[in-house]
């Protein structure tokens, strides 16, 4: 392989990151290139260390390096907060202001992208009520279309269980993604949660 089928590669892999275009994909390519040998064998080493050692958390779906996370660990799974992706986990941990767990359900339900509740973590969230009694569930996803669907879809199959099914509050926009609020919006949207 010549170099610049090389550079042509290594762009590529960069452009298929989420939000990365051609010109950034470029620039982290060039990068590459100019720096150190020992810069780029520290990036592929981190790049295959985290490829290896972090996993999901058996109990919420987060990203962890252990069985079960830190905070499923350490916390009173009597309050959960159901996310659709583990970065929200990240934007509402900013806050500091919630000191129950998370249930991370990789995704929404979206029949546009033919994406049903037994394709998302919901079988699950429903053992965890279970295993341990859970009295209040916080719906965290996304306030957009699919985000309220699939908190309404939840909310009915809680409702019956007895289990306190709690909604943020608006503060964060409709249709805005929970990784871009800040942390004084989503202190407030968690304090000011309502009933659904």
């Amino acid at each position: 392989m010549n170099q610049i089928e090389a550079l042509e590669n290594l762009v590529a892999y960069f452009r298929a990151l989420p939000g990365v275009g051609l010109k950034t994909a470029q620039r982290y390519a060039y990068k590459i290139i100019n720096s150190e040998s020992s810069f780029a064998e520290g990036f592929s080493n981190a790049i295959l260390d985290a490829k290896k050692k972090i996993g999901y958390c058996k109990e919420c779906g987060n990203f962890t390096d252990r069985e079960v996370c830190e905070i499923c660990s350490e916390r009173n799974p009597k309050v959960i907060c159901v996310v659709r992706e583990p970065k929200d986990v990240v934007a509402i941990e900013k806050a500091k202001n919630f000191n129950g767990v998370y249930h991370v359900l990789h995704g929404t339900i979206s029949p546009l992208e033919n994406r049903g509740p037994n394709d998302i973590r919901i079988k699950e969230l429903l053992e965890r009520i279970s295993k341990y009694q859970t009295q209040e569930v916080i719906m965290a996803t996304n306030p957009d279309v699919e985000g309220d669907a699939t908190a309404l879809y939840i909310a009915k199959l809680l409702k019956p269980l007895g289990v306190k099914v709690t909604r943020l509050a608006q503060g964060v926009s409709m249709g805005s993604e929970l990784e871009y609020a800040d942390e004084v919006t989503l202190a407030r949207a968690i304090e000011a949660r309502r009933e659904i």
